[in-house]
Order: C-alpha cells, then sequence, then structure tokens
C-alpha cells in the first residue's frame, strides 16, 4: 500500500497513547541534546547549533537601506530561480503601521537584499503560502483583511475582500479541494471555508463557516450564519493531503478536519492523558518528514518546541529572561532544512528576528506550500468534535491561557506522530 493510501486509510484506526506517560510533563533533550546556557542573544540553544541577528526593528537590515518592522510575527520562505530563498515576515504594528517586509538571500545564504512588499495595513498577524507563490497577510483587526503579495516585490500588494472582513488570523491553501480555510482571533472565530470563483485567483468566491454536529461530522454554511460553530480565538492553520489542523488558544485545543469524509476530530484538549503541555501554541512550521516546531506565546515563557514524528517532544531554543513580555514567531526554514528564521516579537521593544543555523538535517527541509505531513495523523488520533452546541462564544469564553495547558504535544505524546512513525515503519513506507 503507498503512503497516501495507507494514511486515508488509518482514518478509522483506534487511538494510542503510548509515546510519552500521563502526568510525565516536560521536555527530554531530544535528538539535539541539551540546551547550552544564553547567548549574547539571549537565546538557549543544543550544542551544534547558533543563531545571528538577521534584523532589528526600526534598525537597516545588514548590507542594505531597508529598515526592518516592528513587532515581526508570521512569517515563510520562498525558493527562488537563483538556488536562492526569500524570507517574508509580518509586522503586527496597529493604525496602519503594519505590512509585511522581505530579506532575499543568495544561494550561499547571504544577504542580497531587503524591501517592503505591503505597506500601511494593520495588524498583520499570521497568514499562508498558496500554491502559485503569493505570500496572504492577514489583519486581525475587527474588520480586518487578507492582503495578497509578492515575496519578490513586483507586484503591487492586492486586498481580497471576497475573503471577509474579521479578525483574520491564518489561512491554509486546499489545492486538492481547492478551497482556502481561515481562522480567526476573535470571540466568536469561526473556521472558514473559501472557494474561489476560478483557481489561482482570490478575487471572487463563496465564503462560508463550518457547523459542526456533535458526532464531528462538519456542514458548510453561509458565512454569517448564527449556527455556526465558535472556534474562539483561533490561530495557526495548515493543510496536508486532505487534512487542516488547526488551533484555539481560546480553549487550547486542537483540531483536524479531514475535508474528504468532512469530519472534525479534536487532536488535543486540556487533561488528556500523556500529553506534556506547551504554553500558548502559536505559529508553527511543519516539515517534509513530519516533524513540527511549534513557537510559544506566553510573557512567561518564550520557548520553540520540537514534535517529532517518532515521539520526541524537546525544547529547541529557549528565551532567556531577557526576552520577558516577547512572544517567539514567524518560525520557517530555508529550502535546504538547515537555516531556521524565528523573531522575538518585542525584544528590545520592537522585535528582533535570528537565523539559526544547525544540523536539523533533513528533518528541517521546507515544505511544499507551507503543510506538514505530520497533519495526516488527524484522521487516526484523539476523537471526535462535539463543539456542535458551542456557538455564540458561550461554551469557549475568549482569553489568552498562560500556565501550563495543552498545546500541539498531542500530535506526539497521544498517539498522533508516534502512532505513524511506527506504522509507517511497519508497511515500509
Amino acid at each position: 500500500m503507498d503512503r497516501r493510501g495507507f494514511l486515508r486509510a488509518a482514518a478509522a484506526a483506534p487511538l494510542l497513547v503510548a509515546a510519552v506517560p500521563a502526568g510525565t510533563g516536560g521536555t527530554g533533550p531530544g535528538p539535539f541534546g541539551a540546551l547550552r546556557g544564553p547567548d549574547e542573544n539571549g537565546l538557549m540553544l543544543p550544542e551544534g547549533f547558533r543563531a545571528r541577528v538577521l534584523a532589528r526593528a526600526g534598525e537597516p537590515v545588514a548590507g542594505t537601506s531597508h529598515r526592518w518592522h516592528a513587532f515581526p510575527d508570521g512569517g515563510a520562505t520562498f525558493a527562488t530561480e537563483d538556488g536562492g530563498w526569500i524570507y517574508v515576515s509580518n509586522s503586527e504594528v496597529d493604525g496602519g503601521g503594519g505590512g509585511v517586509g522581505a530579506i532575499r538571500f543568495s544561494a550561499a545564504g547571504d544577504v542580497v537584499s531587503a524591501y517592503p512588499v505591503l505597506t500601511g495595513t494593520s495588524r498583520n498577524c499570521a497568514g499562508g503560502v498558496t500554491p502559485w507563490n503569493t505570500w496572504c497577510s492577514c489583519e486581525e483587526t475587527a474588520r480586518g483583511r487578507v492582503w495578497e503579495c509578492d515575496p519578490w516585490g513586483g507586484r503591487e500588494a492586492v486586498v481580497r475582500p471576497a475573503m471577509g472582513a474579521f479578525w483574520h488570523e491564518a489561512v491554509a491553501v486546499d489545492p486538492e479541494g481547492r478551497a482556502v480555510y481561515q481562522t480567526a482571533d476573535s470571540a466568536d472565530g469561526r473556521l472558514y471555508r473559501f472557494t474561489p470563483a476560478r483557481w489561482g485567483d482570490l478575487g471572487e468566491g463563496v465564503l462560508e463557516a463550518a457547523r459542526t454536529a456533535d458526532d464531528g461530522g462538519v456542514t458548510w454554511v453561509a458565512a454569517d450564519d448564527p449556527d455556526a460553530t465558535t472556534y474562539a480565538g483561533g490561530e495557526g492553520i495548515s493543510y496536508h493531503d486532505g487534512v487542516v489542523v488547526f488551533t484555539t488558544k481560546s480553549d487550547q485545543r486542537i483540531r483536524a478536519y479531514d475535508t474528504r469524509s468532512q469530519r472534525m476530530r479534536v487532536l488535543y484538549e486540556p487533561g488528556m492523558p500523556g500529553a506534556p503541555g506547551i504554553d500558548g501554541p502559536d505559529n508553527t512550521v511543519f516539515t517534509l518528514t513530519g516533524d513540527l516546531y511549534v513557537c510559544e506565546d506566553t510573557d512567561e515563557s518564550q520557548e520553540l518546541v520540537l514534535l517529532g514524528a517518532d515521539g520526541t517532544k524537546a525544547v529547541v531554543l529557549r528565551c532567556s529572561e531577557a526576552h520577558a513580555g516577547s512572544e517567539l514567531a514567524g518560525a520557517a526554514f530555508d529550502p535546504s532544512g538547515t537555516r531556521l528564521y524565528v523573531s522575538s516579537q518585542r525584544m528590545g521593544g520592537g522585535g528582533v528576528t535570528y537565523e539559526v543555523t544547525g544540523p536539523f538535517g533533513a528533518a528541517g527541509a521546507m515544505p511544499a506550500t507551507g503543510s506538514s505531513s505530520a497533519a495526516t495523523t488527524a484522521r487516526a488520533a484523539g476523537r471526535p468534535d462535539d463543539t456542535g452546541g458551542a456557538t455564540g462564544g458561550g461554551d469557549l469564553p475568549f482569553a489568552l491561557v498562560g500556565g501550563t495547558a495543552g498545546g500541539l504535544a498531542a500530535l506526539a505524546a497521544a498517539g498522533g506522530l508516534a502512532w505513524l512513525h511506527r506504522r509507517r515503519r511497519g508497511a515500509g513506507a
């Protein structure tokens, strides 16, 4: 059986909880070893890894005249025709001071240029990559919009009103179903689906919201239908092989929507056995081998956590107290998978963007269109979503929860990634 066929068949498999004993919590040293003490940037990394400052808010990017934006948030990389790549980064500045900046690298990893690709917008939070190599930047305001940007900077960014006006957080593109899924970071947030009238053009289309029944079955209704299910505080979202995975900070849950069976499952919720917590899971980056890197967003803890396909859970980067009150954001790998870009959003008052190099190996290889092979475990892990009655925010009060509370760890600890790894070996995939 080929890997895709196996993963589709896995949907009916029972949940296995054996990767991490219940109540253990914490994280081990992982495949890269224990963290060293803070470096000159206040970052703790394993042996063999190092970080350099790529850009500081308000200062020119080295070798260019472009001043880096404040409050860097969601980001992604794009391979270029000359063997290099581009890193784009949102700016979460309010009052029309936000936008998107870009840094272009040569094939050797040297900075070639830096430039804006979007200006004059507000609170650009996360976003998403399209198969046609554009960056969708999301405004996290009450009437926020999605702006489609050219990472090369050759074309002016275009607003996409048909995708809705709300507290946009992130998007994930489903090339198989030809749809775009969106999260909303608000008390009445929903899981939205935008179906373009013409594939490759986000200018026109139909916007709908998910209505989830108690058994996890999903139907799609008009975006303003009062019976649509509330998914308050929506955050990161990603797509792979027919599965959309998204997080909601308000209840610290992680859900997966199978676009083929049209069913929703809860992969993690507070109290789930065997799942050590991640504080405030936010931006994520997925690798082709099924590993996930998760950025934390709490005032007390800023860590980049690896959730490996073999069940590993390890802190790969930890910020010292010098970063207190900041958050990690914008994690993205270069095409080779040996360089990781990540920002400490409020470090130094306006934020710092770093390049981390080290033996990430093939596990770090940049995923196509920002998708995750780990997401395919969604068909076998967790339980059916029973939040169908949670409309109007009554059952899901909006709060950004700190402390030790859940996160994407369930994909590794509660039978997801470890289960997939065992099955893949057994199937010879």
